[in-house]
């Protein structure tokens, strides 16, 4: 069963108001946004891979989501699989310092033991209030599609992780997602959808005119990179092609009406259109779309770390 699969039939149960049809990252009751992330060992981090680090992200994929409904972060509730003694407590030394720099207080939670060689299963669930909330589904025809920042630099960094030579800089990025909290907060109220990238930016650019019931064109031309990337991976359509499907960014991905310009450093990759489907082209050539599109969850395909 894929996740799509999955999706279809948690549709046909009895749903919330507020999980807005499972189209959507975060369910909105009230005030109040929600939403959870599952980390696992070898699918979402490395065996290696500082606990710290580890607590850092679990904190950081939450945050953007909450970004990306610009929530103001409320609070967390954590699930911890206890395990050895010296890994949890850096783990929670990582997880002091992440809260204390979101200034995102603990709530509550719960606690298991970890079976002997187990693979460790961490699950935080975000709290955020104050939220404009725009959904994913809500894109118009001739709405720009615009990202916040950098693309790819988490995809080469996992490779850093994996041992390939490269700079810390990427590294970090892989290890240490930065949600972008400002960003959400300043576009929600004026946008008219919003996700962040998580699974690839022509995956989620993908879901989000599915979800709008659209098309989109993107242009892989202006997508941006960082000067890291560049250096690391060179600036071809290949390196190109690798950012926009790798992942774990946890940029920030609107649509906007054409003549709306954004209060935030953003650059602005495609339109949305009507029909179905994503297009992908490179400063006007028409490109054919990669075999991938991003990372998705399926039990039937190989095993391997994402993005």
């Amino acid at each position: 069963m894929t996740e799509a699969d999955l999706l279809a039939l948690l549709r046909a149960l009895p749903l919330h108001p507020g999980a807005r049809g499972l189209r959507d990252d975060a369910a909105v009751i009230g005030p109040y946004v929600l939403t959870t992330d599952t980390l696992v060992e070898g699918v979402h981090f490395l065996t290696h891979d500082p606990p710290g680090d580890i607590a850092w992200k679990l904190l950081g994929v939450n945050l953007s989501d909450l970004a990306a409904k610009g929530a103001e972060p409320e609070g967390v509730l954590l699930n911890y699989p206890l395990s050895d003694p010296d890994w949890d407590r850096a783990f929670l030394a990582g997880f002091d310092d992440a809260l204390r720099a979101y200034a995102c207080p603990l709530i509550g939670g719960d606690t298991v033991t970890l079976p002997s060689g187990a693979p460790r299963i961490l699950t935080l669930t975000a709290l955020g209030r104050d939220a404009a909330a725009p959904s994913r589904t809500g894109a118009q025809s001739g709405d720009a599609l615009w990202v916040t920042g950098p693309i790819g630099d988490a995809g080469a960094g996992l490779a850093i992780a994996l041992g390939e030579p490269g700079p810390s800089e990427l590294l970090a990025a892989y290890r240490r997602p930065v949600p972008r909290l400002a960003e959400g907060r300043a576009l929600g109220p004026h946008v008219h959808a919003m996700s962040d990238v998580s699974d690839g930016l022509l995956l989620d650019a993908a879901r989000m005119a599915e979800a709008s019931g659209l098309a989109v064109a993107i242009d892989l031309a202006a997508v941006p990179l960082s000067p890291a990337y560049v250096a690391h991976r060179g600036d071809t359509r290949a390196a190109r092609i690798s950012a926009a499907t790798a992942g774990d960014d946890y940029q920030l991905l609107f649509a906007a009406a054409p003549g709306y310009f954004p209060p935030v450093v953003a650059a602005r990759i495609g339109a949305f259109a009507t029909g179905s489907g994503l297009t992908l082209h490179h400063a006007g050539e028409p490109l054919p779309l990669p075999a991938t599109l991003g990372y998705e969850h399926s039990p039937l395909a190989p095993v391997h770390l994402r993005p």
